[in-house]
């Protein structure tokens, strides 16, 4: 069970505070922003917010001056005193919920587990989430994530995009995933080539990545259910020192 740090929801068409609601399940979307330092730095706001209000549109969520209201909402309630934290945004057409929880670290031998599971309409960050957050409250976040797994092509995990490394390239899926803001941002340094990828084509790649705001770049010690394991850390190494550098403070 995930202990929240902070945790208020608002009616959207008033801004008015109700009982907080989580909104897993309901038909909307949300995005997850890591949030370090004293005071706190957002880290790629201004792409998180972008993306979440183009989303709301495609799920029939209206609210004028959007932007502003969220901001305002930020800057509210982003005192909290910690060091390494994620902050949640997430709408539906009745309310907008913010929660702040503490960030679970990677440690060096994290692993995947397969799960045989499509996201419902992945190429939106939406809150149709409940069975990948049934499977992760079973699992200890600093040492695992699951990969989702269809029609034997790998996806991404429950919280991030996945990349596999091969001959010093770096591939990711090319459809049925969210292409995150993190993802993005190493995208402008690193070229990275989006293909399917066949989980029985696994054993060919040298390294696979997790790039999101939360687990930032992890590297994969192994994936048991294939027999899979580490054998480089190269592009990881790479990876991981343009992602430091945005997260600066």
């Amino acid at each position: 069970m995930v202990t929240l740090l902070l945790k208020k929801s608002y009616q959207l068409n008033n801004l008015k505070e109700v009982p907080f609601k989580d909104l897993w399940g309901s038909r909307g979307v949300f995005t997850t922003i890591r949030m370090v330092g004293k005071p706190p730095k957002l880290i790629l706001l201004k792409p998180h917010l972008e993306n979440l209000i183009k989303s709301t549109k495609n799920y029939g969520i209206r609210k004028k001056n959007l932007k502003n209201v969220i901001m305002d909402l930020i800057k509210k309630n982003t005192l909290y005193k910690g060091h390494d934290n994620l902050f949640r945004i997430a709408l539906n057409k009745k309310l907008i919920s913010i929660s702040i929880r503490k960030r679970p670290i990677p440690k060096n031998n994290f692993n995947l587990l397969l799960f045989k599971y499509k996201r419902i309409d992945p190429n939106y960050k939406n809150l149709y989430y409940k069975k990948i957050i049934s499977k992760l409250s079973k699992l200890d976040p600093t040492k695992f994530d699951i990969a989702l797994v269809s029609s034997n092509k790998i996806l991404e995990t429950g919280t991030s995009n996945l990349v596999f490394v091969k001959n010093g390239k770096i591939y990711c899926p090319k459809k049925n995933c969210y292409f995150g803001n993190t993802i993005k941002h190493i995208n402008k340094k690193f070229k990275i080539i989006r293909k399917d990828i066949s989980i029985n084509k696994i054993a060919d790649f040298e390294e696979i990545l997790l790039i999101g705001s939360g687990k930032g770049i992890t590297s994969v010690s192994k994936i048991d259910e294939i027999n899979w394991k580490r054998k480089k850390t190269v592009c990881y190494r790479k990876l991981n020192k343009i992602y430091n550098s945005i997260i600066k403070i």
